[in-house]
């Protein structure tokens, strides 16, 4: 059988509140914050700036490691500023491929500087990401 049961929607098309399969033992409604960073690109996109924010600083600490040489380095930051200058702007185009605010990035900056750009995800999960991101975007926010 399907072990894989469907998600279910904060509210039916009558407006009626339904449960979270995961929510169970939860009351009240579910944080915004939690709501973006258990969806996907469609939402998250809001964490773009400190999505970019933590990719140029894991760079340099990429570069002290020498996983990335000083040129790469610098070819990825400036990356990171015109994939910022897209967003923006606007103009960032979101691909079907792109599951979430780090794959759009990170593919984008590999279309900008080629095989370099797919080094920033070295030694870093998407839970890292994440959890920086989400941090990040608290701390400016004044929540964190």
């Amino acid at each position: 059988g399907n072990t894989m049961a469907p998600k279910r929607k904060s509210a039916s098309s009558d407006g009626t509140k339904e449960k979270k399969m995961w929510g169970g033992r939860f009351t009240g409604s579910v944080d915004p914050v939690m709501e973006a960073f258990n969806s996907s690109i469609g939402e998250d996109k809001v964490l773009w700036k400190v999505d970019l924010e933590g990719s140029r600083g894991y760079s340099h600490a990429l570069e002290r490691a020498k996983v990335l040489t000083a040129a790469e380095g610098s070819a990825i930051r400036e990356g990171l500023q015109k994939i910022a200058a897209e967003w923006e702007a606007g103009a960032f185009e979101i691909k079907p491929s792109d599951e979430d605010i780090h794959m759009a990035n990170e593919r984008r900056l590999t279309e900008l500087v080629g095989a370099p750009g797919a080094k920033i995800h070295t030694g870093r999960s998407r839970n890292d990401q994440v959890a920086t991101d989400v941090r990040l975007w608290l701390r400016e926010e004044g929540a964190a």
